[in-house]
């Protein structure tokens, strides 16, 4: 853990331990894991302003890639223009180019506090007691790699949260497909296309590395954001074609 994020990590590691502390005489043993999954919706929830500020500039950029590959193609030879056409196609759409970017990298500080919480062995110089809890009898702090056995009964345990990731990712990818189709007129270039269809995925690596926190962690943040775009999808699936959403 970096000290950039030394003192923040122990601010979250108080409020869920007290979280944890709260829900033991209703929860018994799964109240810490139960106190990351509220804690993380709490967070998600907070956050969640951003998120479709994110998700409307990410429609707009989909919506305007015909416009902007026929620009590309027909300046590229001038530079400057191109940038000016650009700019003047951003501004009539009431949007720019990082208007889908910029709302994501405001939330990744939170985020990364509340993941690095769950993956290290100790907060502010002392062991973080959080990981010594356990979900099924397998300790939070245990890694599917480290542990008794890939095949073990805490290896099934690991699995099962990987299977539960696997899933969400994968309707994340049908969803973010979905949405795509129904803003732009063309599908995504092939490579382009491709990793689109794999990134989600990435989370699935990423928790077979962390801790069995981490992994749980993951899984919920990875469902409420797949709610989120459902969410929005559903209500731009709905919205007028005649009132386009130029947020």
């Amino acid at each position: 853990m970096t000290s950039f994020f030394g003192v923040p990590v122990d601010v979250v590691y108080r409020l869920v331990s007290g979280l944890t502390g709260v829900l033991t005489p209703v929860l018994g043993g799964v109240a810490a894991v139960a106190a990351i999954v509220v804690f993380t919706m709490a967070v998600r929830a907070i956050l969640m302003p951003l998120s479709f500020r994110a998700m409307r500039g990410q429609a707009v950029q989909a919506r305007l890639a015909p416009e902007l590959q026929a620009l590309q193609k027909r300046y590229a030879k001038q530079p400057e223009r191109l940038q000016r056409e650009m700019t003047a196609l951003y501004k009539r759409e009431g949007t720019s180019l990082f208007a889908g970017i910029t709302p994501l990298l405001l939330q990744w500080p939170l985020l990364s506090v509340v993941y690095i919480l769950f993956r290290s062995p100790r907060v502010a110089g002392k062991p973080n007691l959080l990981l010594r809890h356990d979900l099924l009898g397998v300790p939070l702090g245990m890694h599917w790699l480290r542990g008794t056995g890939v095949v073990s009964l805490h290896g099934l345990v690991f699995l099962g949260v990987f299977a539960l990731l696997a899933g969400l990712c994968w309707l994340s990818a049908r969803l973010g497909r979905l949405m795509t189709a129904q803003v732009a007129a063309a599908p995504a270039p092939g490579s382009a296309g491709a990793l689109i269809r794999v990134l989600p995925y990435l989370t699935v690596v990423i928790a077979a590395f962390a801790p069995l926190a981490a992994g749980v962690y993951l899984a919920v943040s990875t469902a409420w954001s797949l709610a989120e775009r459902a969410f929005f999808w559903r209500s731009r699936h709905e919205q007028s074609p005649q009132q386009p959403d130029r947020r």
